[in-house]
């Protein structure tokens, strides 16, 4: 490779990462398997090594991947929160080693490491004041990080007070999902025909970034604390398993295995021994740390400006294995979507048995060029969800069979559609019995009538009773039908009617968005609630009426308008209305002060949410949008406001704080 190509590789790998970074610290979405991104991140590296002339302080391999979003307050970290240098082999491993050892003038070999697990989760700093917990934030840049406080605090392993108080503490955690929480999570997105999250360390710090301190709470999220950052009043600590015993004395879950060794092949024992028991874990690691575990010998050794020298990570590539493809089934989601997956025969992967895996839709099947009765090559993405990488033409023996889709629903006989320019095939029975149960879930969800106690497991029961064959039926149910339900006790029956009779006064938005209305999510149920204010006349919209609706396209107007054509739809909403659910938006007060006027609100305000914010805007008659545009009238700007300041000064849009906004309203 000579200069030139070079410069214009490393350009390019530079863009890529920073883009594939992004999507896995920043959206919590990531397009590659850590593996592949580690492989561009190796091959930069080496190229920035051989063409020093191209180095640059900006590059990827010099800075922290992620940053402090827009929709949480900024907070600056006293000390950085590093990243680590990663090994790949067990030479590497051994070069670290050596090198350490040499840094440091060890020719005896003496010189103690401690192995941990790598936890595959989000990197918080949780400070502490005078023996209390104060503020927690997410790693970010490593500079400069997002208050996540609030939500810190529904994780019940971060202890609230410290058993021995101090004057100051902060130290540093990996916020993780449990698998069985992982896995009951996904479940529960699969029968609300959700998108299935792709590993625990996505589902974790998606969870830590809700700006409703509930939904995260809901999420059972975990912790393990493997560092002190900084202290004041702590005794004096010499080394990584000094500190790791004083904070578990002081409340906290740390790192559940730390051995230390001096010889390399135990180093690389233990490292084997924590990949080959990796699936005996309540929690998903990615590789193990191996840290310097003397104070003095860290101090001595430095750091590089965004890695300690000290320590280093193996991480474990991804197990790939050979197996049949026996025959591809469908599943039938909520709004019909037919999904296929793979019956494949049994495999060993990642310690775990597999036998089935998603295969998306038509298309990626065609794209994967697989067939049934093919070998296939098959990976658990993230160590969690099974995936077919591609198919092993080279074996095939002529008995295969190439897929297609059935004409026919599987659940009900029904007749399949596909609409143009959709990769989704359809069942048009809207009384299909695997679309039923799953829209009922949908409808008594947390975002939609949040109807505590009526979850996946109540919901099949009723309906497997017969007591319920749509959403209206919920609010008819009996405390006598309930009783004659097994594991139904008085209480828990009273506990659940209580619940749907609370359920009532949801409000036109979460009724919206809980109808389930292919396209229609929880915030165009906002909009929705806020424009048209009654059920009705949303039913009695024209498409035309609807595309005048500001952030709703033609798609979802077309959408709406086939909902509310199917006379079963208006009459299960009949229903629910004569039930008492509320089918209007909040009323409008104090005269409308507000009326005529829309605004969009970005920022965090001061002392309430978006949410609030929104439903205070409403009751005086305005309307809330997502996005600024020449209709906004106001952008309610709070702290952090981020890129909607920017469009509103281009587009001249008044920009008001909190306070004016309350000034509006009280006239």
């Amino acid at each position: 490779m000579d200069k030139l190509q070079a410069e214009n590789r490393i350009k390019e790998l530079r863009e890529v990462i920073v883009y594939h970074r992004n999507k896995y610290y920043n959206d919590d979405a990531p397009e590659i398997s850590d593996f592949e991104f580690d492989a561009l991140m190796r091959e930069l590296e080496n190229l920035e090594k051989e063409f020093p002339e191209f180095d640059s302080p900006d590059s990827p391999t010099k800075t922290v991947g992620g940053k402090a979003g827009e929709k949480f307050e900024k907070i600056p970290h006293k000390v950085a929160l590093q990243s680590l240098n990663d090994v790949f082999s067990y030479d590497e491993l051994r070069e670290f080693l050596s090198k350490t050892r040499k840094a440091l003038g060890d020719e005896k070999n003496e010189t103690e490491f401690a192995i941990e697990y790598k936890i595959d989760g989000l990197s918080v700093s949780l400070e502490y004041e005078n023996g209390v917990f104060v503020r927690g934030s997410t790693r970010g840049d490593g500079q400069v990080g997002e208050n996540i406080t609030e939500n810190l605090m529904t994780i019940k392993d971060i202890p609230k007070k410290l058993k021995n108080p101090v004057p100051s503490l902060c130290v540093r955690g990996e916020v993780y999902m449990p698998k069985d929480v992982f896995m009951r999570l996904n479940d529960e997105r699969e029968l609300l025909g959700q998108p299935l999250l792709a590993n625990p360390r996505n589902a974790a710090a998606g969870s830590l970034r809700q700006l409703d301190a509930k939904i995260t709470a809901s999420r059972e999220l975990s912790v393990f604390i493997f560092n002190i950052q900084y202290g004041e009043g702590i005794p004096e600590l010499n080394s990584h398993r000094e500190s790791l015993m004083y904070l578990k004395e002081q409340g906290f879950k740390v790192s559940p295995s730390v051995n230390t060794f001096t010889d390399d092949e135990k180093i690389i024992s233990e490292v084997e021994s924590f990949n080959e028991n990796r699936e005996k874990l309540s929690f998903d690691i990615d590789g193990a740390v191996i840290k310097v575990d003397s104070f003095a010998s860290r101090r001595a050794l430095g750091e590089t400006s965004n890695a300690p020298k000290w320590a280093a990570a193996y991480k474990y590539p991804p197990e790939e294995k050979e197996t049949k493809l026996l025959s591809i089934e469908i599943n039938v989601g909520r709004t019909g979507v037919l999904t296929p997956y793979a019956v494949l025969e049994t495999v060993r992967l990642a310690g775990t048995n597999v036998s089935k895996a998603t295969l998306h839709n038509a298309d990626f099947i065609k794209e994967k060029g697989v067939m049934i009765g093919d070998t296939v090559i098959v990976r658990k993405a993230g160590d969690i969800i099974p995936e077919i990488l591609r198919s092993v033409p080279e074996k095939r023996d002529g008995s295969e069979i190439e897929f297609t889709m059935p004409e026919l629903c599987p659940a009900c006989g029904s007749k399949i559609t596909r609409k143009e320019g959709e990769a989704a095939y359809r069942c048009t029975d809207v009384s299909c019995p695997a679309q039923l149960t799953r829209r009922l879930i949908h409808f008594a969800s947390r975002d939609a009538m949040n109807i505590d106690g009526c979850g996946e497991a109540q919901i099949i029961q009723l309906v497997d009773e017969g007591i319920i064959s749509c959403a209206a039926d919920i609010y008819y149910i009996t405390k006598q039908q309930l009783l004659e339900l097994e594991r139904m006790g008085e209480k828990s029956c009273d506990n659940l009617l209580s619940a749907i009779e609370e359920s009532k006064k949801a409000g036109l938005a979460r009724l919206i968005f809980a109808l389930g209305i292919r396209h229609i999510g929880k915030t165009t149920g906002e909009v929705l609630a806020s424009y048209f204010g009654d059920i009705d006349k949303l039913i009695n919209a024209t498409e035309e009426e609807l595309c005048e609706v500001e952030d709703l396209g033609a798609v979802c107007a077309q959408s709406i308008v086939e909902y509310f054509s199917n006379p079963d739809n208006i009459k299960n909403i009949e229903q629910i209305k004569k039930a008492g659910v509320v089918t209007e938006s909040t009323k409008v007060i104090n005269g409308s002060s507000l009326e005529g006027l829309t605004f969009v609100i970005t920022g965090t305000l001061p002392g309430v949410t978006r949410d609030e914010a929104s439903e205070l805007i409403a009751s005086y008659g305005g309307k809330v949008s997502s996005s600024v545009s020449k209709k906004t009238s106001y952008l309610l700007a709070g702290a952090d406001g981020g890129s909607k300041l920017d469009k509103a000064a281009k587009l001249g849009v008044p920009v008001i704080p909190y306070d004016e906004l309350l000034s509006m309203i009280n006239g």
